[in-house]
């Protein structure tokens, strides 16, 4: 079985975005108009793709939000995979007694 590494939305932007256009981070944020902290914690893999910034990310790069937000909850499905060990034993499903 294949797996496939978890990427961060922020490192898709930085390989697949930034340095095929030649934007560095603090372009991007003064073109997103959005915090110079906020657009370096994404890229850096320290931050997370909301709402609004889907929303920025999509008009500044002619993708859609949902491309966005559905690779952060990709992300964010598969660190929580990591931990269903955990979940298995904690958690009693319904009907089980």
């Amino acid at each position: 079985m294949d797996v496939r590494p978890n990427i961060h939305p922020g490192e898709m932007l930085r390989e697949e975005f930034l340095k095929p256009c030649g934007v560095d981070v603090e372009r991007l944020a003064r073109d997103l108009n959005m915090p110079v902290e906020r657009v370096t914690a994404l890229v850096a893999g320290d931050g997370q793709v909301c709402t609004d910034t889907a929303l920025r990310l999509s008009r500044y790069f002619g993708t859609t939000e949902r491309f966005w937000l559905e690779m952060q909850l990709s992300y964010d499905l598969e660190r929580a995979r990591a931990e269903h060990g955990r979940i298995q034993a904690e958690v009693r499903p319904l009907g089980a007694g």
